[in-house]
């Protein structure tokens, strides 16, 4: 698509101006900063502890397969969680008022096999400016071909499937991160509409150095310290690659692709002919906003819609400032998408696999025979 895409429904430019205005009311009236507070700082070193535990006992060699295999499932898990808690709000600036801080915790985003430049691009600039858009958000590209989220895709005869085979392929999605997406992505010349063709030259070395760190604690010295085989090392890896990337992948996909959720495209002069923050609540929704688990679990990624509209605040205070969203939406009638619990989120995905894949394709089929 190479018209580039504008958002210019002015008519609906009020709704933001005023959530906007009154979530910052919110903030100087309960006298609090929008950047992390104490609970935030204790879910950091909760994480971040979790993960040099579980790393060091997993290379202690002290213990047998069924041990070290939990283990590396367990590490994979943290990983995905330091991605949502920490990671996330660094890249976004939303840890700290203090940059140097926001940049510290952004690079260890590296430990869990991502980087954070290449994130900072593909989710931050792109996905947070085009989301849900077929041909411009890449985030929702997911195996394409493989995977049908948008009825603007075509139809193959393998996603009568997609609803059973879609989870396994979620679980290869860090494994992905690691080993060949950051690097395409990296040297492609656009990502959506974005010009990717330049990049500063420190970011050629941090994206090799710190793969190269990252190979070296979780392939070689695994490999030097423990006390297995090379395929008990590889189905390791896998086990713990496969639960970073089904956590990572159910999470996201859990808001943005489910139902009531919108994909739509612009008009041929590449009008959205929508608002911003209107197309925001057209294509994001939350989940299990009640669940102090979720919540504690997520890093807010279980209410995307305050996080699409604020992604410059903590996500430690999403909850408090829901109800303003939500209100807010109400009375510019716009919709307000959420799942009540996390598995409710589940089956509405399904079934928006099940409606894209077989029932698609099975629609595909009739009409020509019924012709």
């Amino acid at each position: 698509m190479s018209k580039p895409v504008r958002f210019t429904n002015t008519t609906q430019s009020a709704f933001f101006a005023t959530v906007r205005q009154r979530v910052d009311a919110y903030f100087q009236q309960q006298g609090v900063s929008k950047y992390a507070n104490g609970a935030m700082w204790g879910k950091t070193v909760f994480y971040l502890t979790g993960f040099v535990v579980a790393y060091a006992l997993l290379i202690s060699n002290q213990f047998g397969l069924g041990v070290m295999a939990l283990l590396a499932g367990t590490l994979g898990a943290l990983c995905a969680f330091i991605g949502f808690n920490v990671c996330h709000d660094a890249i976004h600036s939303s840890f700290s008022a203090n940059k140097r801080v926001n940049k510290v915790f952004s690079l260890l985003f590296n430990l869990i096999g991502a980087n954070p430049y290449m994130w900072s691009i593909t989710h931050n600039v792109v996905h947070h400016t085009y989301t849900n858009i077929p041909g411009h958000d890449e985030d929702i590209e997911v195996a394409p071909g493989l995977v049908r989220l948008s009825a603007e895709e075509p139809v193959k005869k393998v996603q009568r499937y997609q609803h059973f085979y879609a989870f396994p392929l979620y679980g290869l999605a860090s494994l992905s991160w690691v080993l060949r997406k950051d690097y395409i992505k990296f040297f492609k010349d656009k990502i959506g509409q974005h010009d990717n063709r330049k990049h500063p030259r420190k970011e050629y070395f941090n994206l090799f150095f710190y793969k190269a760190l990252y190979y070296v604690l979780f392939i070689v010295l695994p490999l030097v310290l423990l006390d297995i085989t090379w395929w008990q090392f590889v189905l390791g890896f896998l086990l713990m690659h496969f639960v970073e990337g089904l956590v990572l992948g159910l999470v996201f996909q859990l808001a943005h692709v489910v139902e009531g959720t919108a994909f739509p495209l612009p008009d041929e002069t590449g009008d959205m002919r929508e608002a911003w923050a209107a197309h925001q609540m057209r294509t994001t929704a939350n989940f299990s906003t009640n669940s102090k688990l979720a919540h504690f679990l997520c890093g807010g990624l279980n209410q995307q819609i305050e996080h699409h509209l604020f992604p410059k605040i903590c996500h430690i205070h999403y909850p408090a400032i829901a109800g303003i969203v939500k209100q807010t939406a109400h009375e510019f009638s716009l919709p307000y998408l959420e799942n009540r619990t996390f598995f409710s989120a589940l089956r509405s995905h399904y079934r928006v696999l099940r409606k894209m894949g077989k029932e698609a394709y099975t629609a595909q089929v009739l009409v020509p025979a019924a012709a």
